[in-house]
């Protein structure tokens, strides 16, 4: 019963997280001081573009149906669409519990580390420091 107890305490004590609270904070790195919350922003030599600042590659492996490439830079609701279905294929299992407002912190790590570095970046060391910047957007400086 004790083990029980505890479990359930630390289970309530600790935050979860959105999948737009997620997008929020991913956003804001990349685009946070742009206006119009990133639309039209570019980046890295006009090879990222939009709020997300999506990679053509990115677009290619998010593989939204209808849709063009160019239209990321402008429309924040594709945009986001792209990361989701990005993220369908490369972290599903955190998407989801993100999606239904169980995300944990590992959770918006993995989604922010793929997004930063590609299908593998949550265990590159290249993107600690982008997951860092993340981190401090969520609040959680731990």
């Amino acid at each position: 019963m004790k083990i029980l107890l505890i479990l359930t305490t630390i289970t309530c004590l600790s935050p979860t997280y959105t999948w737009q609270q997620t997008l929020d904070a991913i956003r804001q790195v990349e685009t946070g001081g742009s206006p119009d919350e990133g639309r039209g922003a570019t980046g890295d030599r006009g090879r990222a573009i939009g709020p997300y600042q999506i990679w053509k590659i990115y677009w290619t492996d998010a593989a939204v149906p209808g849709r063009r490439y160019e239209e990321c830079l402008n429309d924040k609701d594709l945009s986001e669409q792209v990361v989701q279905r990005y993220m369908e294929r490369y972290a599903r299992s955190s998407l989801r519990r993100l999606q239904a407002g169980v995300g944990t912190l590992s959770d918006v790590e993995r989604v922010a580390r793929i997004h930063n570095g590609g299908p593998a970046g949550d265990r590159k060391q290249a993107t600690v420091r982008y997951w860092n910047k993340v981190r401090s957007i969520l609040g959680d400086e731990r």
